[in-house]
């Protein structure tokens, strides 16, 4: 990967995953009178709390408590007022809940929407801890690979610093459903999931009738010689969208082994078209000039197809529309 004029933060996390996380855990939520309730048990429970009308199903009751994905908990006395992201998903999650007034800081990496520009950085990889401490914030939303010292730093602080760390499309809808509850958003995560979940329901419809010799083989590639298998979020949004991964025999982020791939023989080819190296070659460039590869399916067909990797690799409200762009690569016949 040496030499690359772009190297885009989240896939050089979805990388370091391999070293540095285990499996994800679908962060945890309850309300302080009902301990060790799980979060989609907990947003049943503020519903069942309710008077019926819709105004109190979308209120939040505090104090609440919540577990975030390192099993550490929280208590709220009342929605934060200021909230500092240290992730891009979180970022969009949080300004498609609109509480664009409510983020004070944002990491280097935030680019969507356009509206973050204009907040104040944080820092990109290495957190600027001084600046997220001038923020003043009451809460700080974070992946779940931010440096470990760096919470520590902010928590010592008395800072609330929320992790999360979702590995598949279900998760990610019942995190922003938890972090609507936390912020006293709980209408607006509704929507938002209620959308997410209608465009999920489009792709698996469109591809539940496949027999399994239907399904097309793919491979993917978001990161120069590096690919993805079993237990992580890509490989589900390949399953979702009908395909079968050619790297399921794999475990997480992985180098490549071109032989292999070569005897695999997939039918499509994914890969990130924001790739450029210091030749200005596209990672197309680079996987069709592979010895060999000329002879694989997709190459052959011209099923090579680039992706906005930003919809794949946040786990945010947009990750439904990048499963709707992975499953018309796949299937351009079955996804309008």
């Amino acid at each position: 990967m040496k030499g690359f004029k772009k190297i885009w933060g989240i896939w050089l996390l979805a990388l370091l995953l391999v070293i540095t996380a285990g499996c994800g855990a679908t962060n945890n939520a309850k309300n302080t009178n009902n301990a060790g309730t799980t979060e989609s048990a907990a947003q049943e429970q503020t519903s069942n709390n309710t008077t019926g009308s819709e105004q109190d199903a979308k209120t939040t009751t505090y104090p609440l408590t919540v577990k975030d994905s390192s099993g550490t908990e929280f208590t709220f006395e009342s929605a934060p007022k200021r909230i500092v992201s240290l992730a891009p998903s979180e970022t969009e999650g949080l300004f498609a809940l609109g509480l664009d007034e409510q983020v004070v800081g944002v990491s280097d990496n935030d680019d969507y929407p356009e509206a973050v520009k204009d907040k104040p950085k944080m820092g990109g990889f290495q957190i600027n801890v001084e600046a997220v401490v001038a923020a003043q914030p009451d809460l700080v939303m974070a992946a779940s690979l931010i440096d470990p010292a760096t919470v520590k730093s902010l928590t010592d602080l008395g800072i609330k610093v929320y992790q999360s760390n979702p590995k598949t499309v279900d998760e990610v809808i019942e995190h922003i459903k938890t972090v609507g509850q936390i912020t006293d958003h709980q209408g607006e995560a509704e929507q938002v999931a209620k959308q997410m979940q209608d465009e999920l329901n489009k792709v698996t419809e469109a591809v539940k009738g496949l027999t399994e010799d239907q399904k097309k083989k793919v491979y993917i590639e978001f990161s120069p010689g590096w690919t993805v298998g079993k237990g992580e979020f890509m490989d589900e949004m390949i399953t979702l969208a009908g395909g079968v991964n050619v790297a399921s025999d794999i475990t997480g982020w992985s180098e490549i082994n071109e032989e292999n791939i070569i005897k695999a023989n997939p039918d499509v080819i994914l890969y990130a078209k924001s790739v450029v190296d210091e030749n200005n070659q596209t990672l197309a460039d680079i996987i069709k000039g592979r010895g060999g590869w000329n002879q694989i399916s997709a190459i052959k067909e011209d099923r090579v197809v680039g992706l906005d990797d930003n919809l794949l690799s946040r786990p945010g409200p947009r990750v439904t529309q990048g499963l709707i762009e992975v499953a018309k690569a796949i299937y351009p016949d079955l996804i309008q």
